[in-house]
This record gives C-alpha cells, structure tokens and sequence, in this order.
C-alpha cells in the first residue's frame, strides 16, 4: 500500500513538472506581452504534449501561452529608449507630456504608439522606479 501511493504520488509530480516546463511563459518570459504574430511550433508541440498525457493541465498551459502572448514568434526587432532621452519628455511640473513621449518613441524605435488611445493605462511608478533608470523625482 506505501509503495503503491508513492508511485502514485511520483506520477503526479512528474505529470506537473511537465507541464510546468512545457508552458511557453516559462521558456520565454521575454515574449510576454505580445498580442499576435507567428505561433511558435515547438511551444504548441509541448503544450499538445501536456494536453494528450494531461488533459487539463495541457488546457491551462495553452490558455496561459494564448493570455500571455508567450506562444507567439518575436517579430525580430526590439525598441527600447534610452532612459537617459526620456528626461526630453518629463515637463517642469514633473509630469509627462504625451507629445514630447510620442515624437520620442517614433524618433528612437521608429514606432507610432496610440497615446491618446482611450483605452491607455496610465500607472504612476514609484521612486525606485525612477532611481533604476536614474531620473531624479521632480515634482
């Protein structure tokens, strides 16, 4: 009777580490964030893995690669602004001004974003945040 619950506690270990390793988030936690692109077949092929050995936990590793945007190719290009140039967009008051933000993004990136796009999330950071990229709080 122990022998038989440990191995069966072996198999259920086992059956979730794979699929904890199988899920694409985890692989590639860079690839976070995006909404479409190319699926990435090896990220499909182990979550179909999980999901012909382990019904369920196969189903939430691909709701959780979908949610994520982990299961999508990169488009091969990366943007990214030097913190340094951000301080072109913090106005006097301290606040950001979306005009100055938006010609830079598109001068550094070569990318138009929607900021006056309705549906944007605007988040204030904190004083750690800006100690991380060096800026001064200034309000």
């Amino acid at each position: 009777m122990r022998l038989q619950s440990r191995l069966i506690g072996g198999v259920v270990a086992t059956a979730l580490l794979t699929q904890l390793a199988a899920c694409g988030t985890l692989f590639y936690p860079d690839r976070r964030g995006q909404i479409e692109g190319r699926i990435d077949p090896v990220i499909v092929a182990l979550d179909a893995i999980g999901l012909l050995f382990y019904v369920i936990p196969g189903l939430i590793a691909f709701g959780i690669d979908f949610a994520t945007g982990a299961i999508y190719l990169p488009d091969g290009q990366t943007a990214q602004v030097d913190p340094q140039h951000l301080r072109e967009a913090i106005g006097a008051d301290g606040r950001i001004d979306r005009t100055q933000l938006k010609a830079l993004i598109l001068r550094e990136t070569g990318r138009a974003l929607p900021l006056d796009d309705p549906r944007l999330l605007e988040r204030s950071g904190s004083l750690q945040q800006l100690a991380a990229y060096g800026l001064e709080p200034r309000a």
